[in-house]
């Protein structure tokens, strides 16, 4: 694993095995990057790349744009993702990329939560994405889901990914109840536009397994994608049974 700092975050690049193959960026909240690592590794995932940021400032980094305090006395959200993404991409990236041996074949990106939802939005900022993972990703965010529904993505991807809690919609909170609803609709919105899409349902609330949760995500979308990207991609989807297994 090679560590740097960039803008203030901390990088973490695990490289694959030095042929060439994707890379997946992950953005996390409290440096849990390498317990996803070492779950995917213990799943046997194709030889990829992993490169997970933290350090970062969630509420402002991962949020398209100012929102109020989703509960009374937190922290408001202040729209800094395009900000973080002109990092990520200008700076974190190619420097990364320099840690990884052979060609790059793909790139991927993913989060959790707030992370998710800058996994979504990231796709109508920049083209350099063929995959994303939503892993319970907060799609409740006001506006969001009108967002999506009305704006171009820079480039369709091929494979999305969402998942949720199946609790995670039980809650009386007005914002936060919406999260399932939304998810669900964003991701029958992409599939009926031909992008390969695919929800998953885990069972307990937002903070259960996250880590296996995120593994899955990221599991989902290597299998997805083709092992040379000139070749057709394989269109075969991971069976809901192995995702369950993964998160047993």
């Amino acid at each position: 694993m090679i560590r740097f700092t960039a803008g203030g975050k901390t990088v973490s690049v695990h490289p694959g095995s030095g042929s060439g193959g994707p890379v997946v960026y992950l953005n996390t909240f409290a440096d849990e990057g390498e317990r996803v690592y070492r779950e995917l590794q213990a799943e046997s995932a194709p030889d990829f790349s992993l490169v997970t940021v933290s350090g970062l400032n969630w509420d402002h980094d991962m949020a398209p744009w100012d929102i109020p305090p989703v509960f009374p006395g937190k922290t408001a959200c202040s729209g800094g993702a395009d900000e973080y993404l002109e990092l990520l991409t200008e700076e974190i990236m190619p420097r990364a990329e320099r840690e990884i041996p052979g060609e790059i074949l793909w790139r991927g990106i993913g989060g959790y939560s707030l992370a998710g939802l800058f996994a979504v939005y990231s796709l109508y900022q920049t083209e350099v994405f063929s995959g994303a993972a939503s892993i319970s990703g907060s799609l409740w965010f006001p506006g969001f889901r009108e967002y999506v529904f009305s704006h171009e993505m820079k480039t369709a991807p091929k494979h999305v990914y969402f998942s949720l809690g199946d609790r995670e919609s039980r809650t009386g909170n007005p914002c936060l109840k919406a999260v399932q609803e939304h998810t669900e609709e964003i991701e029958a919105f992409y599939r009926r536009r031909g992008i390969n899409t695919v929800f998953q349902s885990n069972p307990g609330g937002h903070y259960k397994n996250t880590v296996k949760r995120t593994a899955a995500g990221i599991l989902w979308l290597l299998d997805q994608q083709p092992s040379n990207y000139g070749k057709e991609p394989d269109r075969r989807q991971i069976s809901l049974w192995s995702c369950v297994n993964l998160l047993m």
